[in-house]
């Protein structure tokens, strides 16, 4: 679609995920996907048409959060300042979203979700040893992201 903004999520959250030690990262970036969940569940009201697709989105986006608290269980310090950090995050990641229709707004989380497959795949450097379940991760990403291409296509075909 012309017209969309499509940021650097990394980039524009910079900011955020760096105010946490590179331990609390993945629980941090966890969080983030709670809140990518969040937006699948509204996704889900406003074109309940597509409500059982966009409602398995948000339980991949739950998913990939809860096997994240599970490879790398936060401690209470960095729980703490994950939940300081992740209100400013999260208004942060809606502003992106504000100015478009439903729609357009899953045209930018289908490009997010691609970014977030980026950003566990750059996480390996840090725990090699986690490399596959980071591959799973990556992989949980891009279902949605290919979820919301293939419904964006479809959405489209049918404007034309």
């Amino acid at each position: 679609m012309a017209g969309i903004d499509i940021p650097n999520f990394g980039e524009l959250l910079a900011t955020h995920l760096s105010s946490v030690p590179g331990e609390a990262y993945p629980y941090l970036l966890s969080q983030l996907e709670r809140t990518a969940a969040d937006r699948y569940r509204v996704w889900a009201d406003e074109v309940p048409e597509h409500r059982d697709g966009l409602l398995a989105c948000a339980a991949r986006e739950d998913e990939i959060a809860d096997r994240v608290e599970a490879l790398f269980p936060p401690s209470e310090e960095h729980r703490a300042l994950v939940a300081a950090v992740i209100p400013k995050a999260k208004a942060t990641y809606y502003e992106v979203f504000e100015p478009y229709t439903p729609v357009e707004q899953m045209t930018i989380q289908a490009k997010a979700e691609r970014q977030g497959a980026n950003a566990w795949q750059n996480l390996k450097a840090l725990y090699p040893q986690q490399t596959e379940a980071l591959d799973q991760l990556s992989e949980i990403e891009i279902g949605s992201a290919d979820y919301l291409d293939a419904l964006l296509s479809s959405l489209n075909s049918e404007t034309a």
